[in-house]
């Protein structure tokens, strides 16, 4: 008789810890997951563009053509990266319209990194930040206004060619 009473508090245990669960179930939605981190566009331009077009020009302002070069293939990457995390903006493809804005005045940059050349090189840059801001203009961010830089805002790092 012990057995039986014990078994059927077992039983009806169980039975009330299963019914609680489903009560609980059913009067609250399941947690959602949280939604992956995706920087804004403009997080993308300040964060990751920006800084990459102001140290090309500055390396190229002091003929360091290894960190220009350098600095130019992460500009590429930069841009990359962007349009793989923003494939559309608004109708625009970003891919397409990176590649159409960038692609000619990029060419130039690394040309003139190839040859060495200041001349070319500022000729090729001012293209470049000529088209940065066309693509402002043509995206509706007419405000964002790039220029070639006149100072570095990154103290911690010597733009000028290394000594060997």
């Amino acid at each position: 008789m012990l057995r039986n009473a014990a078994l059927l508090a077992l039983l009806s245990g169980a039975i009330t810890f299963t019914t609680l669960d489903l009560g609980r179930a059913q009067s609250s939605p399941p947690p959602q997951a949280a939604q992956p981190y995706r920087p804004s566009l403009a997080d993308l331009m300040t964060a990751a563009i920006q800084p990459r077009h102001i140290k090309l020009g500055l390396a190229g302002q002091e003929k360091n053509w290894p960190l220009a070069a350098y600095q130019l293939g992460n500009l590429k990457g930069a841009f990359a990266r962007t349009a793989q995390a923003w494939p559309t903006y608004r109708t625009t493809d970003m891919a397409d319209l990176i590649e159409a804005t960038t692609k000619a005045p990029m060419e130039a940059v690394a040309s003139a990194i190839k040859t060495g050349d200041p001349s070319k090189f500022n000729e090729a840059y001012g293209q470049l930040t000529a088209t940065c801001n066309a693509c402002h203009l043509s995206t509706d961010h007419a405000l964002v206004v790039m220029q070639v830089p006149k100072a570095s805002p990154f103290p911690d790092q010597d733009f000028r060619p290394v000594k060997p």
